[in-house]
């Protein structure tokens, strides 16, 4: 099967170098007479750091398997965007590598969502270390009284285990939901962020200041939920009910969570 997808790589790696651009020479333009465009091999042997000889064994489907760290330096060599450098590990057999954390920022069509949906229903965004980047106001009314501004005050896990009035506000039966849910994902965040020193302090922190996480902790659970009833009590609308449903941008490792009013 690896050998099938050979070929493959080698032509990738062949486009990608034809749309380099040559180096300027000193004395010289930058487009001088080519055969053929991009950069020659030899170029972009230098540039990625390693020798001519398997670069073009790479090329013509002769090498197999390159390593891991032959990809990332072709990868950086090309210039590639996260997504083409995860086309570039699939094509050589391999799994892309994971992001050393999730970003920052959310994407401004993803923010376009959330006030489009302003009027039609809650939305919240957050990243796989599960801190809370973005709510519109539907959801803020919800749910902010369970966010504040400390340490950890933005992360659904630690406000699971620590916010007043839970239960007053999902009800028993909500509260235990999340607190499941919570642990679940903080395992998942924990596999693809093993070294992330944040979520290893939280880690620490839950385990020794919560006996309920404790418990949910110990049920080795790892995050699949992705959709689920939710009840919640509000002050003066009374019991809502909504179908969340959550979506993932696995660029940046975002959640997104559609809250749809539930038909009752």
């Amino acid at each position: 099967m690896a050998h099938e997808d050979q070929p493959s790589l080698g032509e990738f790696l062949r486009h990608r170098r034809a749309l380099m651009m040559p180096p300027r020479q000193e004395g010289r333009p930058r487009f001088s007479a080519r055969r053929v465009p991009g950069l020659r091999r030899q170029e972009l042997s230098d540039i990625a750091g390693i020798s001519i000889e398997y670069y073009t064994r790479l090329e013509q489907g002769r090498a197999v398997r390159p390593s891991r760290e032959i990809l990332t330096a072709l990868g950086t060599a090309f210039q590639l965007s996260p997504g083409e450098a995860e086309h570039l590990f699939r094509l050589a057999g391999e799994l892309p590598p994971e992001p050393p954390a999730p970003s920052a920022e959310v994407r401004s069509g993803v923010q376009q969502v959330l006030a489009h949906l302003e009027a039609t229903m809650p939305v919240t965004v957050h990243d796989g270390r599960l801190d809370m980047l973005s709510l519109n106001a539907a959801a803020m009314e919800l749910f902010q009284p369970f966010f504040d501004d400390g340490l950890y005050g933005q992360n659904i896990v630690h406000q699971a285990f620590t916010a007043k009035d839970l239960h007053t506000v999902l009800g028993h039966t909500g509260a235990g939901q999340l607190r499941r849910v919570a642990a679940s994902e903080l395992r998942r965040a924990l596999s693809r962020y093993p070294e992330d020193e944040r979520l290893q302090f939280l880690l620490r922190e839950l385990s020794t200041k919560s006996a309920e996480f404790a418990d949910c902790w110990a049920r080795g659970e790892v995050g699949t939920w992705r959709s689920a009833m939710k009840h919640v009590r509000h002050p003066t609308m009374g019991v809502l009910s909504f179908e969340s449903q959550m979506l993932h941008d696995p660029e940046n490792d975002h959640w997104v969570i559609l809250f749809a009013a539930a038909r009752i």
